[in-house]
């Protein structure tokens, strides 16, 4: 049965949030996040310290919609204050991999003990530090420090080969708010 449907989430002091042209702009200090917001359906509003979400003739799907983004407002939110971090770690059997950061880049040397370097692309605003084996990224903005640890996993992802036996690849070990400090 479609419905109206309206949820809202409170704008925390000292936070400016701004909705133009589809994106949601929050910015706290020096702190700025961005967020596409792409549903036709849906009517976003900011007012009176809220961030409304709203669908006029919604359904249970709608409401599925409406609550994702409520949740990823709430993320950005968070975001402002304390960076979410993955802590992970190089891991290899076989062969030592020698990590650097050149650029934008993230550069794997001798994975599995191959001559071409592999590399992991580091997502603008996420900052990426090597501490030994460990591997930590950080930013304000969950999304893009996901994106980050994801494209260094699948950088040491091992084809064609006995997973069993051959282990060797840079893993998530932790993650959370304030885990990479």
């Amino acid at each position: 049965m479609r419905q109206k449907i309206s949820e809202s989430v409170e704008i925390p002091a000292e936070v400016e949030c701004s909705f133009e042209n589809r994106i949601l702009k929050c910015k706290k200090g020096g702190v700025e996040i961005l967020k596409d917001i792409n549903l036709p359906s849906m009517i976003v509003k900011i007012d009176g310290g809220k961030i409304s979400f709203t669908s006029e003739k919604g359904n249970k799907n709608d409401r599925k919609i409406i609550g994702s983004y409520l949740a990823h407002v709430k993320n950005i939110f968070h975001g402002m204050d304390e960076k979410y971090g993955f802590k992970m770690q190089a891991c290899n059997v076989h062969f030592p991999m020698t990590l650097k950061i050149e650029g934008s880049k993230l550069s794997i040397s001798n994975f599995l003990g191959e001559k071409t370097k592999r590399y992991a692309k580091i997502t603008n605003g996420v900052d990426v530090v090597i501490k030994g084996q460990d591997v930590l990224v950080s930013s304000h903005n969950i999304e893009k420090a996901g994106i980050t640890a994801a494209n260094i996993e699948k950088a040491t992802r091992i084809v064609k080969k006995d997973r069993r036996v051959f282990q060797d690849g840079i893993f998530i070990v932790e993650r959370g708010w304030g885990v990479a400090k």
